[in-house]
């Protein structure tokens, strides 16, 4: 009898397309499951001795693919929750000291344009606390985060600063139409806390008076 000369891959195919026959059983799912990964193993290997460095170069290209995908998942992971919170950063690229916010506000504020009117104040506030030393400077802090913060170094003010963050998240990206009363909200919470700056804190030592003479 003639020889049948035939290649590895030739032969697989050949097994695969006679099993696949109605006169043969089906294989469960799980036994489906396994062909299928000594499929991939098999493929991966015989691509392996193809290639520059072999096993090496394919180990390190897993290596860098994990990578990959632990830095989308945890960007992922970010996204969501920031986006599930209904939370928004502050500031955008331009850096802007306390008192050009609180100016740029108060020019929108006086067209009756409340939405960046709103964004700027908040803004106005977030700085002035950083630039007193009341809260530490946080690169993409967000609303609440910062009403998390002011609320934890001024108790008494956390009820506005709560206040304060809902109105920029309600006029954040123009998903709300921003209003006067709104902008009163944020405005408030800046002049208070305005007045605290300029107010000598209780308890503090007060100043000597020059008009009592010394005691002999």
């Amino acid at each position: 009898m003639p020889t049948v000369d035939i290649d590895r891959d030739s032969a697989h195919e050949l097994a695969e397309r006679e099993l696949s026959k109605p006169i043969y059983p089906r294989t469960s799912l799980t036994q489906r499951f396994t062909d299928w990964l000594d499929e991939l193993l098999f493929r991966i290997a015989e691509k392996a001795s193809t290639l520059p460095g072999g096993w090496f170069t394919i180990a390190v290209l897993v290596l860098v693919l994990a990578v990959a995908a632990v830095f989308a998942v945890r960007i992922a992971r970010r996204t969501m929750r920031t986006n599930r919170g209904g939370d928004h950063t502050l500031f955008g690229a331009a850096e802007l000291s306390a008192a050009q916010h609180r100016a740029t506000a108060e020019q929108f504020a006086a067209q009756g344009d409340w939405t960046p009117a709103i964004r700027h104040r908040l803004r106005a506030v977030a700085r002035q606390l950083e630039e007193t030393g009341v809260l530490d400077p946080v690169p993409g802090r967000t609303s609440y985060e910062l009403a998390r913060a002011a609320g934890a170094s001024i108790p008494a003010l956390s009820g506005e600063s709560l206040s304060a963050a809902t109105a920029f998240n309600d006029v954040a990206f123009g998903s709300r139409a921003g209003t006067a009363s709104a902008y009163r909200v944020i405005a408030d919470l800046d002049e208070h806390l305005g007045n605290r700056r300029d107010t000598p804190a209780l308890g503090s030592p007060a100043a000597p008076d020059d008009t009592w003479a010394a005691v002999p």
